[in-house]
């Protein structure tokens, strides 16, 4: 299952990231999945509940947002989204378009319990600062 091997690596690096920060633990794991990505999100939440035990992980709870498949036209110029059966431009039809959106899994945000005296939970990365996985 390569759902398996996804979540292997997602954990691999929410794990270092846990360490780094000194959390006793991690909560919720926001991954940001678009449906040209090749990753089932069903799948992928199996593979989660089984990959997430370990040092860190073992309560952790997965959240997926779905990302919608964007385009950019190279004839008129305009975005816009599009399904994955059907990649044009729906401003002027073209099959000529750029993927501006839609393939990507990325890491939004993880969820780290300090512990002891700290009770303010940490938030990493940043939304803004998505990291590919």
């Amino acid at each position: 299952m390569h759902e398996l091997a996804v979540c292997e690596s997602l954990l691999s690096q929410v794990r270092t990231l846990a360490a780094e920060r000194g959390a006793e633990s991690v909560g919720t794991i926001t991954v940001r999945i678009g449906p040209l990505s090749g990753v089932e999100p069903e799948l992928l939440i199996q593979a989660f509940s089984i990959a997430r035990a370990g040092r860190h992980t073992g309560q952790a709870r997965l959240e997926i947002e779905s990302v919608a498949i964007e385009l950019r036209c190279r004839d008129c110029g305009a975005e816009s989204g599009a399904i994955p059966n059907r990649m044009l431009c729906s401003n002027c039809s073209s099959w000529r378009v750029d993927l501006i959106h839609g393939d990507e899994m990325l890491l939004a945000s993880v969820e780290l319990h300090l512990g002891r005296s700290d009770s303010n939970d940490a938030q990493s990365p940043d939304p803004g600062d998505a990291s590919d996985v």
